[in-house]
């Protein structure tokens, strides 16, 4: 077995450290989701973990980890008696992100219902991480549907598994821990709210703390074994804290002073419902026993908030997780001091144990500010030359709900929650036979297959023989995700503010969109001389409002350039994710300067698109008394439609997408 890193021996990451910690201290703070960069030290710091957890008491033999001194009545394998029982390490349970639905929850046993001819539960990942550590690395990427089966865990405290003529439950109770690099996108805000805290990690920019980063690694690699035992001591002194802080826990008294000041926070911040009051509650008594305190102290308080409340506060995706700590010690210190019973309400600068736990504040909405307030400022009226050097940006206008837009026809499958596709999770929909390995059995087609050849095989006992021609692969149907590539002209002839400020809108709207039904969006303008991908295809919702709102304009207009850039684009997304079906929206005046035969050569660009059946749209941003109708030919060239700049409000876009669609069909 390999030995895991000492998670005494992580450098820095207080907040990291802190908040997991506390979940050893009290479970009952609904675990921790992990926000931050690459190679901070994440994965270790959870693995490390479950080292310091106490040993579980289970019944012996029991594949639910029952506890002997109170079985679960309804355990598949009970009854169990009460009392007795032996103790095994904590466990910590990974979820793979690509995990199967019949993984995670369980299912029949297909072997010894075929062979058998008994109905047999095979537990799934729920029960073996009951009563100890669920991980989900990367949980940000997880497959929806089996986002809806953890919430159903989470929300329950039990898995209930109705399927293939079982109907099984068992309890799954577990500290739900999950990874996550925001560049890959948002989490759904169902599972968000299902973390009790959440805290924001990023390397150390300080020489010295790097160095010894790397000189830790390296010894640590170099003989995992001996670096282990240069930190026992300090692990087991963590160890022996954490069991003393379980012991003083139900010692400690939550005051109604502290109560007053949890629920001010949560309504000052104002939080959706009551469970952010519950998990503060929590977060703060477990502080207190971590401490070796019995009383609740504001300091408590004002750390509990800032690991419980920043991913729970009431934003829209383009604002950055975070709390105004001037607003969080103002409310503090208004409702506190009122318990004669409470300790000094005063904040304190730290949390207790030298945790920190104090994520960046950033509670500035984003494109506030100076730097994009003053180019609208300055306008009065004064148009922009076509053609004209770089400008500064503008400033998107307010975001606004837009209709589903889906792709014609079945896709393949791509993970989302948009357009009809053939997928791995959904409903089933027929069988057939399996074309390579079987994946997802359809256990009556097969049954069906079977029994019309059980006397020709000799079938004499309860088993069915089956043989390999009669095994029958379900056909699911369900939902996919898309990849919306926007084609943005950014030249000196789409400069003026309010046309750039409404596309921009148009754009941050299906973003929001996107990020709700798990697609993909991209962006690629062209101005001057050539054309940028802005925005590689990706789900981060943050990411592409920040690309949006510093976007400048200005220069020729390199319409080639920019078609040919985004068909590759699509050619690179094709190879590493083919299953994701494009669509392509093309925001210009249809205007091409700069080169030789620059309308003729974006014709031929725009071709390809066509070539490749690829369902696209170009918004006509022309303005003025008289217009050439470019955009329209262009329009012709791609194979797709065109509307103008108006159209982009409000229901307008998606109509317009839903009647490519229908003529692509």
């Amino acid at each position: 077995m390999t030995t895991p890193f000492p998670f005494t021996a992580v450098v820095g990451q207080d907040d990291l450290r802190l908040a997991l910690l506390l979940n050893a201290v009290s479970p009952a703070v609904g675990g921790v989701l992990v926000r931050g960069e690459k190679g901070t030290a994440k994965s270790t710091a959870v693995r490390a973990l479950s080292a310091l957890l106490p040993e579980v008491p289970v019944v012996p033999g029991c594949r639910f980890s029952c506890d002997p001194a109170s079985p679960d009545p309804g355990c598949p394998d009970g009854p169990h008696e009460a009392g007795g029982g032996a103790e095994r390490p904590a466990r910590m349970v990974e979820l793979p992100v690509g995990a199967s639905e019949d993984r995670l929850v369980g299912a029949l046993d297909i072997e010894r219902a075929l062979s058998e001819g008994v109905k047999a539960f095979e537990p799934g990942l729920l029960a073996d991480a009951h009563r100890g550590i669920l991980y989900v690395d990367e949980v940000n990427l997880l497959h929806d549907h089996l986002v809806d089966l953890l919430l159903d865990a989470a929300a329950m405290g039990a898995s209930y598994v109705e399927r293939e003529g079982v109907s099984v439950r068992h309890a799954a109770r577990f500290l739900l821990v999950g990874t996550m690099n925001p560049e890959e996108g948002e989490l759904r805000p169902q599972l968000l709210d299902r973390f009790g805290l959440t805290v924001e990690v990023a390397a150390s920019r300080e020489p010295d703390q790097r160095v010894e980063v790397v000189r830790r690694r390296l010894a640590y690699d170099d003989d995992p074994a001996a670096f282990a035992a240069r930190w026992a001591e300090e692990e087991a002194a963590v160890r022996a804290r954490i069991v003393a802080a379980r012991e003083l826990l139900p010692s400690v008294r939550l005051g109604d002073g502290a109560l007053r000041q949890i629920a001010a926070t949560c309504a000052a911040f104002e939080v959706d419902g009551m469970r952010a009051d519950i998990v503060m509650a929590r977060t703060a008594t477990a502080l207190a026993a971590w401490a070796g305190r019995t009383d609740v102290l504001a300091e408590d308080v004002r750390q509990a908030a800032l690991l419980a409340l920043p991913h729970r506060r009431r934003r829209n995706p383009f604002d950055a997780p975070g709390l105004d700590e001037d607003k969080l010690d103002e409310t503090l210190e208004e409702f506190g001091g009122s318990d004669d019973d409470d300790q000094d309400p005063d904040p304190g600068p730290d949390g207790p144990g030298g945790g920190g736990g104090q994520p960046e504040p950033d509670d500035t909405p984003q494109g506030d500010g100076d730097t994009a307030a003053r180019p609208e400022a300055g306008e009065n009226g004064q148009p922009q030359p076509s053609g004209a050097g770089e400008q500064s940006a503008v400033r998107a206008s307010e975001p606004f709900r837009t209709k589903v837009l889906s792709v014609p026809g079945i896709g393949e499958g791509a993970a989302g929650r948009r357009s009809r596709a053939r997928t791995e999770h959904g409903r089933t929909t027929g069988a057939r036979r399996p074309r390579g390995a079987l994946t997802k059995l359809h256990l009556a087609a097969t049954v069906q297959a079977a029994a019309p050849h059980q006397r020709a095989r000799g079938r004499s006992g309860p088993g069915l023989v089956v043989r390999r021609d009669d095994l029958r692969q379900a056909t699911r149907e369900g939902r996919e995700g898309n990849l919306v590539l926007f084609v943005v002209d950014a030249s000196g002839s789409m400069a003026a503010r309010q046309r750039m400020s409404a596309v921009k809108g148009a754009v941050l709207s299906l973003l929001l969109d996107a990020y709700q039904r798990r697609d993909k969006v991209g962006l690629v303008t062209f101005r001057g001389t050539g054309a940028d991908v802005a925005l590689p295809p990706t789900s981060s919702v943050d990411a592409a409002a920040a690309r949006l709102e510093t976007l400048p304009t200005g220069g020729r207009t390199p319409l080639a350039a920019g078609l040919l850039r985004a068909h590759d684009v699509l050619r690179v997304e094709r190879l590493r994710d083919p299953a994701r079906r494009p669509l392509v929206v093309l925001v210009t005046d249809g205007r091409a300067t700069g080169g030789p035969e620059p309308v003729a050569l974006a014709g031929r660009a725009a071709r390809l698109f066509a070539a490749d059946g690829v369902a696209s749209v170009v918004v006509d941003c022309e303005s003025g008394p008289v217009r050439l109708g470019l955009a329209g030919q262009l329009a012709g060239e791609l194979g797709g439609t065109a509307v103008t700049l108006d159209e982009l409000r409000a229901d307008s876009i998606a109509g317009l997408v839903k009647d490519v669609q229908r003529r692509a069909a």
